[in-house]
């Protein structure tokens, strides 16, 4: 993992804002900060905690009591192709800390397959902080953009039969800087995360 100054609080027990209901989408994020310019919106949000455990724990505990129309996970990406900035909607989610197909191999089923979402670059997620190195440049082979969330919550939404958009906003390069640039663009990520909702699910 990386660390953080001291000067900035996370808080990363699952909390439930608003309440859900069949008409309206569930925001799902994994800090408050990622969520500091959603509250704008009517729409729940859900603050799971950082990582795929936390998530898909958090995410099933909820939805086993109640169901939203659709999830929309927002949170921030590290990305691993130069160029790549701003917002953007997840087409294929990956598990890039599971090997599926070895255990394929082992068992004969997928337990950690791809999920297809549409158009749009791929998502590599995993209990990982990654910054640079090795391990950056495997998953540059195979994703456009990382983070720690996505998957779980993309796989929890197909387990409910829930659609799901994954919007990840850029907010470092994956490399040895990320954990300090992260820390420094974390609320204009989630300025622009609010932004995309307003945009595209207040406006529509």
């Amino acid at each position: 993992m990386f660390a953080l100054r001291s000067d900035l609080r996370f808080h990363v027990r699952m909390t439930l804002h608003g309440d859900i209901s069949l008409e309206r989408p569930l925001l799902v994020v994994a800090l408050a900060e990622e969520a500091a310019h959603l509250h704008v919106s009517e729409f729940p949000i859900l603050v799971t905690g950082v990582g795929k455990i936390c998530a898909a724990s958090s995410l099933a505990a909820i939805l086993a009591r109640q169901r939203p129309s659709r999830l929309v996970n927002l949170g921030t990406a590290g990305a691993l192709r130069e160029g790549l900035h701003g917002t953007h909607v997840i087409g294929r989610v990956i598990q890039h800390d599971f090997g599926d197909e070895a255990i394929f191999g082992l068992t004969g089923t997928h337990f950690g397959a791809p999920i297809e979402l549409g158009s749009g670059p791929a998502l590599a997620s995993g209990d990982v902080f990654v910054s640079g190195g090795a391990a950056r440049e495997q998953l540059l082979l195979r994703a456009d953009l990382v983070d720690m969330e996505g998957y779980a919550v993309a796989k929890v939404a197909r387990e409910f039969g829930l659609p799901v958009t994954l919007v990840k906003e850029v907010s470092d390069g994956a490399g040895e800087s990320a954990a300090r640039t992260w820390q420094e663009s974390l609320d204009h990520c989630a300025e622009q995360l609010g932004a995309w909702v307003r945009r595209e699910l207040l406006a529509a």
